[in-house]
């Protein structure tokens, strides 16, 4: 039977392990029921298993019958801080808590390519690491996973450090179910936060000029770095710059202490980065000094851009189209401005990050509720061709090594 197949065979008990998953999220690096579940769903393959120090991680490493080189293969596990809307049988059961980016199906997938390549052992040239991560939703569990020492996790020796990485991710919407896409290079954005706190001298607000207010500063900030991004970077070297919080007051008569306000910044390339780095905290230090104010400013680097190696993404393409058909693949014309930690293991690894439509069949994936949204609806159909794939990528890879 061809691994497609066997991925068919498999793919009841992949369902009953993502609604399992579903039910009971965990957020960021500690997720010990996550875990468990895929410790237990490992049992019993031949598998060299270990589990994080400092996170709830789990790696499986299978080495093959013949020695040879070695493949990654990611899926991570944590869910969202989201209320879960979507009606199901498996929704969340726990309040505020939801897989709303589709992760426990990256798991869930992980897991049958595990099987998959198992059961193939023997004819195996080399190794296989099965990365199961926490903490991707803004905890950087791919970094710690990579200082804890993943990429030598199939042991010493010149096969031991992958020569290629594969990650995939579902949408709920923007592309039609099973149809995976991915694009040469940059593939999603890197991604930092600018966190700006204006001083100033509270007062009534009947008398402003007695005070040193620093909402008019907080709020010209904002509106200057809007116009920084439109106007000081070229429009085909994307940078954007979203404020999502801003607090200021308790209330309407009162001038406050203090204007707080947060932003993500999104970028694709080196220098880009660099500029609007460097570009942001001066916009944001002259207008305080125009104002006669303090400012705080913290610029933390979060992710790199995630920048797929030509050569792999060529392979994936190729894979998907000899495994699944022509019509179940597509490039993307574009990257996109959501930022992934994976980029840290291609910063070390070349290869490449993979998207897959999960958007049920009943709805037009143009206008589904996307990823994080409480509404967000990923289908389990596809949940064995994207373990299919996994394997597919990791045999053949390695195949090609030998």
């Amino acid at each position: 039977m061809s691994v497609r197949d066997d991925a068919a065979e498999v793919h009841d008990e992949l369902v009953r392990l993502r609604r399992a998953l579903h039910a009971e999220p965990e957020i960021g690096l500690d997720l010990p029921r996550t875990q468990e579940k895929v410790l237990t769903a490992l049992d019993g393959l031949p598998l060299h298993t270990s589990t994080g120090r400092g996170l709830s991680s789990v790696t499986g490493v299978l080495h093959g019958a013949r020695p040879g080189p070695t493949v990654l293969l990611r899926g991570d596990m944590d869910a969202l801080p989201l209320t879960e809307a979507v009606p199901s049988d498996h929704r969340s059961r726990v309040a505020g808590r939801m897989h709303a980016c589709g992760h426990d199906l990256h798991t869930a997938m992980l897991v049958g390519a595990a099987r998959l390549l198992a059961a193939r052992r023997d004819s195996l040239a080399g190794q296989v690491v099965l990365m199961f991560q926490p903490g991707e939703e803004g905890y950087d569990g791919a970094g710690r996973m990579l200082d804890e020492g993943l990429l030598d996790a199939a042991g010493p020796g010149p096969d031991a450090r992958p020569v290629a990485a594969y990650a995939l991710h579902v949408n709920s919407a923007s592309l039609p179910q099973g149809v995976f896409q991915t694009r040469r290079g940059p593939v999603l954005a890197a991604s930092d936060q600018l966190s700006v706190t204006v001083r100033g001298a509270g007062g009534h607000g009947s008398a402003p000029h007695r005070a040193k207010d620093p909402v008019p500063a907080a709020c010209e900030m904002v509106t200057a770095l809007q116009t920084f991004v439109t106007r000081a970077f070229d429009p085909f070297d994307t940078v954007v710059l979203s404020v999502g919080s801003f607090h200021a007051g308790t209330q309407s008569n009162v001038i406050p202490e203090q204007a707080v306000f947060e932003a993500t910044v999104r970028s694709f390339s080196p220098t880009a980065h660099a500029r609007v780095k460097d570009g942001a905290v001066r916009v944001c230090r002259g207008i305080a000094a125009a104002h006669g104010l303090d400012v705080d400013i913290e610029y933390a680097e979060q992710y790199p851009v995630t920048v797929n190696d030509h050569a792999e993404a060529e392979f994936v393409a190729r894979t998907v189209a000899e495994v699944h058909g022509e019509e179940r693949y597509a490039w993307a014309e574009q990257p996109v401005t959501a930022s992934e930690d994976f980029s840290r293991v291609l910063d070390a690894v070349p290869g490449a990050m993979v998207m897959l439509g999960a958007c049920p069949a009943d709805r037009d994936p143009a206008h589904a509720p996307y990823n994080h949204s409480p509404h967000a609806e990923f289908d389990d159909a596809v949940l064995g061709d994207g373990a299919a794939l996994y394997a597919e990528l990791a045999l053949r890879r390695l195949a090609a090594a030998n």
